[in-house]
C-alpha cells in the first residue's frame, strides 16, 4: 500500500507537528508533503522523505503571507498515485487532490482560524512584522467571501475526519457541516512523570506560545494581585506587553531546554491555562507532571479537567474570577498521583493505537 503524508508547513514546533510525527513513526517510509520546510526550526524530521512545494524557495518568514498561495498550491498538489493520504492540517493542506481509488483521512486540528474561529482576533491583531498588520487586515476583508468559500471547498476533500477534541469537533459541524471522529492528540506522559509525587510544590507556572487568544495577561494580573510566584515560560508577540504589565512575583523564562520545562512543571502548585483553545496540549503535559490545572471552561480542556479533581475551571475570562479560582487551587489539597494518571488516556501510545484501529476499519469498509 502507497502512504503520503501531508501537512501544512514544517516551520515550527507545535501540536500539529506532533500530530505529524506520530504519523511518520507508523508510517516511516511515507514521503512528506508540505508548502515550506525548516529543519533548523524543527529537526523532528532529518529521517523523513520531506517534499516541499514551489513555496520552499520563499523566504520562511513569509509563511502569514502566503494563504492564497498555499490554497493554490495544494489544490494542485495531485497525490493520486497514492492508496491512502494522511494529511495534518489546519489550514490549506485539506486540499490535495487524491483519485479514486485513494482514501484521503484528514486530521483536522481546526476550522482555518483565519476565517472562521478566531477571524475577529487575527483582524485585530494580525501578528505580522511592524508596518504590515494593515496588508493583512485589508487582505482579509477583501478576499473573505472567496477565501471562505474555497475553504469550505477544501473541507469536502478528505474521505474521513478526524479530530483533536469534542468543541472542534462541533466547530467542523458548524462551519464545514462536516462529521469528525474525535482521537486525542499524543502527549509524551513519560516524559513529564514524576519520580516522586511527595515532593514540594511552589508557585505556579504558564507556558507556549504569547498570543493574545491564550490570555497570559489575565494569569500574572492575577498573580499580580495575589502576588504569588508565576514562572512564565516561552515569548511571543505579546511578550513586551505582559513585561509591562509584571510585578515582582512574576519571573519569565524566554527559552528555556526540556529539563528545565519539565522541572518546572513537576514543581508548580499549578497550571494556568486562561485561554480557549482548540486542546491544548500543554495543559495536559501538566497533568503528566502531577500538575493540577486552572483552565477557563470552554474548548477542549473540557475533555481532561475534571473540576476539583485534577483542576479547577473558571467561567468568565476576568482579573477576578480566575484570581478566585488560583485561591481555590492553592488552598485545595490535590492528589498529585491520581492528577497524573488522569493524563494517561491521551498518551502517545493510546493515540498511536486508536489511529491505527480507525485506518484499519476505513480500509476494511473500503474492500
Amino acid at each position: 500500500m502507497k502512504v503520503a503524508l501531508v501537512c501544512d508547513w514544517l516551520t515550527e514546533i507545535g501540536g500539529a507537528e506532533k500530530v505529524l510525527l506520530n504519523l511518520h513513526q507508523i508510517y516511516p517510509k511515507a514521503p512528506i508533503y508540505t508548502s515550506q520546510y525548516d529543519p533548523k526550526k524543527i529537526d523532528w524530521f532529518k529521517d523523513a522523505d520531506v517534499r516541499t512545494t514551489w513555496l520552499s524557495k520563499l523566504p520562511k518568514s513569509l509563511k502569514k503571507f502566503l494563504p492564497v498561495l498555499r490554497a493554490w498550491s495544494f489544490s494542485r498538489l495531485d497525490l493520486s498515485e497514492y492508496d491512502l493520504v494522511i494529511s495534518s492540517s489546519g489550514a490549506e493542506a485539506k486540499a490535495v487532490k487524491t483519485g479514486s481509488n485513494t482514501i484521503h483521512i484528514c486530521y483536522l486540528h481546526s476550522p482555518t482560524q483565519y476565517y472562521w474561529t478566531r477571524q475577529d482576533e487575527y483582524l485585530k491583531t494580525p501578528g505580522f512584522p511592524k508596518g504590515f498588520n494593515w496588508i493583512a487586515k485589508i487582505s482579509l476583508k477583501i478576499l473573505d467571501k472567496p477565501l471562505k468559500a474555497w475553504d469550505k471547498l477544501a473541507a469536502k476533500k478528505p474521505d474521513y475526519i478526524i479530530t483533536n477534541s469534542e468543541y472542534t469537533k462541533s466547530m467542523i459541524k458548524k462551519f464545514y457541516n462536516r462529521e469528525a471522529t474525535v482521537i486525542h492528540p499524543p502527549v509524551e506522559i513519560n516524559k513529564f512523570k514524576p519520580k516522586d509525587f511527595a515532593n514540594l510544590r511552589h508557585g505556579l507556572v504558564i507556558a507556549g506560545r504569547q498570543t493574545p487568544y491564550k490570555r497570559f495577561d489575565l494569569a500574572i494580573k492575577a498573580c499580580n494581585r495575589l502576588k504569588i510566584p508565576l514562572i512564565v515560560i516561552g515569548n511571543g508577540p505579546e511578550h513586551k506587553k505582559l513585561l509591562k504589565i509584571a510585578k515582582k512575583s512574576i519571573t519569565f523564562l524566554t527559552s528555556v531546554n526540556d529539563l528545565t520545562l519539565v522541572e518546572q512543571f513537576q514543581s508548580a502548585l499549578g497550571f494556568i491555562f486562561p485561554g480557549k483553545d482548540d486542546f491544548g496540549i500543554v495543559a495536559v503535559e501538566a497533568l503528566a507532571a502531577g500538575t493540577p490545572v486552572i483552565a477557563y471552561k470552554q474548548g477542549g480542556a473540557l475533555d481532561y479537567l475534571k473540576n476539583k479533581k485534577n483542576g479547577i475551571f473558571f467561567n468568565r475570562q476576568t482579573t477576578e474570577n480566575l484570581t478566585k479560582a488560583i485561591e481555590e487551587l492553592t488552598t485545595r489539597k490535590f492528589n498529585y498521583q491520581k492528577v497524573y494518571e488522569s493524563s494517561l488516556a491521551f498518551s502517545e501510545e493510546v493515540f498511536n493505537q486508536k489511529i491505527r484501529t480507525f485506518i484499519k476499519d476505513v480500509l476494511n469498509k473500503s474492500k
